[in-house]
């Protein structure tokens, strides 16, 4: 979900942007109950020695997924000298069940419309270590689309809450290592597969609290999304309907 009027959080990222390269964009900063956590920059983080230590998985850079049967859709990682998507991040935030998190995204083009989607997998182990493969652990927790008047989450949406992108975690999840993936799908060019362009990034976090909920079903990265799933081929230009927002229902606890 959105929320307007975050004046006092916008005013806190201030000159705290990185520049995206060249078109498109990720995730560059998160908030947790008033802690700043700079995330994973791709033109830069690789450039220090050492490297500086983020909460969100490394990226090759501002680029998109497009072949949905690669582990690279999980996480925006990619297979390199054996290890299978993203390598885990060496640190974690902690993020009270029933918190919001708040996600700044570098400027994003408006010709790039389209969904938002959050995800989220419980690490069976130590979250810095953790790799989930192709296994069935993601369970969604937010989703926001093609609102009534036509505009999307992805470009208006972003525009109205100066590209801070925020949602709850569940209030009743109980604790735990995650991992949050939260993704862009770019629709400007979906029309046809392979066309949707996926952009995620994976945030380790600590949920705490006294929750006991979980959730019973889950998707796989790969394998969440195909050609044949709803809202994956789909023309944005011309379809006037209601937009079918991939992956499952959304879990609240």
């Amino acid at each position: 979900m959105f929320y307007v009027g975050l004046t006092a959080l916008t005013a806190f990222f201030v000159g705290l942007r990185i520049p995206s390269v060249h078109a498109h964009g990720y995730v560059q900063d998160v908030v947790v109950d008033s802690t700043h956590y700079t995330g994973y920059l791709p033109y830069s983080d690789p450039y220090y020695n050492p490297v500086p230590e983020r909460i969100i998985r490394a990226i090759p850079g501002n680029g998109p997924v497009t072949d949905l049967s690669l582990i690279d859709v999980q996480c925006n990682g990619y297979t390199d000298g054996g290890v299978i998507g993203s390598e885990p991040a060496p640190i974690y935030a902690t993020v009270a069940a029933g918190d919001e998190m708040h996600l700044n995204w570098t400027t994003w083009p408006d010709s790039h419309i389209g969904p938002m989607i959050t995800y989220m997998a419980l690490a069976p182990s130590d979250i810095t270590e953790w790799l989930p493969g192709t296994d069935a652990v993601w369970f969604k927790v937010a989703e926001a689309g093609k609102a009534a008047d036509g505009t999307w989450a992805s470009t208006t949406g972003l525009t109205a809450t100066d590209s801070i992108y925020t949602f709850t975690v569940p209030a009743t999840l109980k604790p735990g290592q995650y991992i949050v993936r939260h993704e862009i799908i770019a629709l400007h060019a979906a029309f046809v597969y392979p066309g949707a362009q996926v952009y995620p990034s994976c945030i380790q976090i600590e949920v705490t609290g006294s929750g006991i909920a979980f959730p019973t079903s889950f998707v796989s990265f790969p394998g969440a999304y195909t050609a044949d799933t709803p809202g994956i081929v789909y023309d944005a230009y011309t379809n006037t309907s209601a937009y079918p927002i991939p992956g499952p229902a959304v879990w609240s606890g």
